[in-house]
C-alpha cells in the first residue's frame, strides 16, 4: 500500500478549532495541503456514533488527524473524572473505528505524556508505559489516552493499518485557555500575574477589559471594585501578591503549540508504523512517539520568568495546601529526533510570544 500523502489527499482534522488542531490545520495549509475537512462541535458531535459514521460516509477522508479531546487542568481532572474517561474513550472509539471501516490510509492520534506512570524514570522513554501506577489526579484521562494509542497499535498489528500515535508534553500558545480554574499551568499563571500587576498599578481599565473578555464566575468588568477584588482574591490575585498552586517545585517541560503542530504534520507525512519500533522485535508495543523539547524547568522558575516578562512588582506566594501533581514529567525525545524533527522555540521566547498574544486579544 502506498502510504504517501500527496497534496490532493483529503484530510479530516478532528478538533480543528482546538489549541493543537487549529495549528495542525494551518501547518497543513502552509505546506500546500488544501483538501482539509473540519467540523465544529455543533456541526458534528464526536460522542454520537451515528453522526460520526454518517460524516465518514459522506466525506470519505483519506487521512485523519484525531486532535479532538476533552481536556483540562488538575482541578478539572479531579472533579470531572467520569467526563474525562467516558468522553475521550467515546471520541476515540468513534473516530478510529470509522477510520478503519472507511479504509483511511493514514491516521494520527494525539495523546499526552500524562499516560506515563507517576514515578516513571526520567526522562520518560516510550517503553515506560504501563510499568507502574499513574498519577491519581488525571488517571481517567490518562487511561483513555492509553486506550487510544493501544487501539491504533492493535489495528496496525492485526489489520496492517498505518495509525501513528504522538504524545505531546505540556503545550502552550495562541488561543490558549486562560480560565483561572480549568486552564493549564502556564496560561493561568500569565493571566494571574497580569491581573495582579494591573491591580498593583491601579490600572482598573485593564482589569475591567480583561474581565469583559473572560468573566470570572459571572463577574465581568462592569462589577464594582469591591466585588472584583473579592472574586480575584479567591484565585490568589491581589494588588500586593499573586498566589499560585502548590510548592512551585514540580519540574515541567513546555512545547510551543505551533511546534507541536509541525512535529505532528512531520510524523503524518513522513513516518509509518514500521518506523516506530525496532526491527526484529517479537513483542511489538510502545510504538507511540513522544513530542517535546527534552528540556525542563520548575514551575517556580516559569513563574519568575513570567513575572520578569510582565514586570509585576508584587510578591509571589505559594499555596502548599493545593496539589502539585506529578513532580517530574520530562520526555525522552530521542525517537522523535531519530525520525527527523527537533524543536526551535525556547521557553523565554515562548512566554514573550504568548503574553504579547494575550495583550493583543483583550
Amino acid at each position: 500500500m502506498n502510504d504517501a500523502l500527496d497534496k490532493n489527499t483529503k484530510i479530516y482534522v478532528a478538533g480543528h478549532r482546538g489549541l493543537v488542531g487549529s495549528a495542525i490545520w494551518n501547518n497543513l495549509l502552509q505546506r500546500g495541503y488544501t483538501r482539509l475537512v473540519g467540523r465544529t462541535h455543533s456541526e458534528l458531535d464526536l460522542l454520537d456514533a451515528v453522526a460520526v459514521r454518517r460524516f465518514f460516509d459522506e466525506e470519505r477522508p483519506e487521512a485523519v488527524v484525531l486532535a479532538a479531546a476533552h481536556v483540562g487542568g488538575i482541578w478539572a481532572n479531579l472533579h470531572y473524572r467520569a467526563d474525562f474517561i467516558y468522553q475521550n474513550l467515546q471520541i476515540q472509539q468513534n473516530v478510529i473505528g470509522e477510520s478503519f471501516r472507511h479504509g483511511v490510509k493514514k491516521l494520527l492520534f494525539l495523546g499526552s505524556t500524562c499516560i506515563y506512570p507517576r514515578e516513571a524514570p526520567q526522562p520518560m522513554k516510550e517503553d515506560a508505559l504501563l510499568t507502574s501506577p499513574l498519577e491519581y489526579t488525571n488517571e481517567p484521562y490518562a487511561i483513555a489516552k492509553i486506550a487510544g494509542l493501544k487501539l491504533c497499535e492493535s489495528f496496525n498489528l492485526q489489520y496492517g493499518t498505518n495509525y501513528i500515535a504522538v504524545m505531546p508534553t505540556n503545550l502552550y500558545g495562541p488561543n490558549d485557555n486562560f480560565h483561572l480554574e480549568n486552564s493549564h499551568v502556564l496560561p493561568a499563571m500569565i493571566r494571574k500575574i497580569h491581573l495582579s500587576k494591573c491591580l498593583n498599578e491601579g490600572n482598573w481599565e485593564a482589569v475591567r477589559q480583561d474581565l469583559n473578555r473572560r468573566p470570572v464566575e459571572g463577574v465581568d468588568g462592569r462589577g464594582e471594585e469591591k466585588v472584583i477584588l473579592e472574586k480575584l482574591a479567591k484565585f490568589g490575585i491581589t494588588p500586593q501578591a499573586v498566589t499560585l498552586w502548590g510548592t512551585g517545585r514540580p519540574m515541567r517541560e513546555f512545547l510551543w503549540r505551533e511546534e507541536m503542530a509541525d512535529a505532528s504534520v512531520h510524523v503524518l507525512l513522513n513516518v509509518n508504523f514500521h518506523d516506530t519500533y525496532e526491527k526484529g522485535e517479537t513483542d511489538i508495543r510502545n510504538c507511540h512517539i513522544n513530542v517535546g523539547t527534552g528540556k525542563e524547568l520548575s514551575i517556580r522558575e516559569v513563574a519568575e520568568k513570567i513575572i520578569a516578562e510582565i514586570g509585576f512588582q508584587g510578591e509571589l506566594h505559594w499555596d502548599t495546601s493545593k496539589p502539585d501533581g506529578t513532580l517530574r514529567k520530562l520526555t525522552d525525545v530521542s525517537k522523535l529526533h531519530s525520525l527527523g524533527w527537533h524543536h526551535q522555540v525556547e521557553i523565554d521566547e515562548g512566554i514573550h510570544r504568548l503574553y504579547q498574544w494575550y495583550l493583543e486579544h483583550q
